[in-house]
């Protein structure tokens, strides 16, 4: 009979977890000016057999709280007692940005505009640096999770590099609404991973400072899917039943006029070429303006504050072929989500 080879200890910034174990592992990211440090808190599950590293992260911006409860919930789950190989979810990046409730580090910089990072650079660039080192440059493969920004709520979706075939199909097992076909930014977590030839995905789902219960659900699924087709996980595989909708192309419809705003369309809403999504009206004049979608497509992210400025972006819209049956595809991928989730996290959660 062949033994099953054995495991070694998994190494994370100078700490060791043994196999078949979990950690805490504490790593300093820098200092204030106060002499506080930054610390950022990295919980590792060492699986018994061997298998992928796999790193969940959330809070790259502070205030992008979603995925913080993704990540507790994720890591409540029992399977994670059969796990193969290795998860490390850091469920705060942003340590300072998620205390102080705020999008930027001290210096109003962006961490997600930071990476790979310096040594010896500005404390978003050393925060960076820490981060691909000691943790991004461990991981085999990666799930960064997001949501809208400040008084913006996004659709929930996956976007992943049109070359990276690996993450297309991460994408795709993931099962969010909506797939987007995107190239990274420079400066970014995804880039600098793109950059290293690791596989990453990143989550967009729901509206800063804000629990979305549908998107967490959606993002817990997603990633147990994916640990799934990784091997990390066992269990019967059942393909879903709607798969993701693709885009390669979307924009933002923007304010042409200053004023007061009232939002017809949602989140998920198809429109056509000319409907009107809102109206801008000004509270001194009877001046009122239509803002109307130059495409077609779906709604993926829209503005919730009604007080807008001129070219202050209102509506993300996405392009996808077949819109007459894009609406059903996504309200069926949600109540497939819904119906499969366990009244109480404790009980076991299959696998869609």
């Amino acid at each position: 009979m062949l033994s099953s080879p054995s495991v070694t200890d998994f190494e994370l910034a100078g700490s060791r977890i043994k196999a078949g174990s979990r950690a805490v592992v504490d790593i300093p990211f820098g200092k204030l000016y106060t002499h506080t440090e930054l610390n950022i808190g990295a919980h590792v599950v060492h699986g018994k057999k061997p298998g992928p590293v796999l790193l969940v992260t959330a809070a790259l911006h502070g205030d992008e709280i979603n995925g913080v409860e993704i990540c507790r919930r994720l890591l409540k789950i029992p399977k994670l007692n059969q796990l193969k190989g290795t998860l490390v979810v850091v469920p705060i990046v942003n340590t300072y940005g998620f205390v102080q409730q705020s999008r930027y580090l001290p210096d109003r910089r962006d961490l997600n505009r930071s990476f790979p990072g310096s040594e010896k650079g500005s404390l978003g660039s050393r925060m960076a640096w820490q981060f691909t080192e000691h943790i991004l440059k461990k991981s085999q493969y990666v799930i960064d999770l997001h949501t809208g920004a400040i008084h913006r709520s996004n659709l929930s979706q996956v976007r992943a590099s049109a070359k990276d075939k690996m993450a297309l199909q991460m994408a795709e097992v993931f099962n969010a609404p909506i797939i987007v076909k995107a190239a990274s930014r420079d400066g970014t977590m995804r880039g600098t991973a793109n950059s290293l030839g690791i596989p990453i995905i990143l989550y967009e789902a729901g509206e800063a400072l804000r629990f979305d219960e549908q998107s967490i659900n959606i993002g817990v699924r997603g990633i147990l899917n994916v640990m799934q087709h990784l091997g990390m996980l066992t269990g019967r595989k059942t393909a879903p039943r709607t798969r993701s909708l693709f885009t390669k192309k979307s924009s933002w419809i923007r304010a042409e006029h200053d004023g007061i705003a009232r939002y017809y369309v949602t989140l998920g809403q198809a429109v056509q070429q000319g409907d009107v999504l809102a109206h801008i009206y000004s509270p001194y004049s009877d001046f009122e303006v239509a803002v109307t979608a130059s495409f077609s497509g779906i709604v993926i992210g829209r503005n919730n504050l009604p007080l807008v400025n001129e070219g202050e972006a209102l509506f993300h819209i996405a392009e996808v072929s077949e819109l007459e049956e894009a609406e059903k595809t996504l309200d069926a991928i949600v109540d497939e989500v819904d119906a499969a989730m366990p009244p109480v996290l404790g009980t076991e959660i299959s696998l869609v």
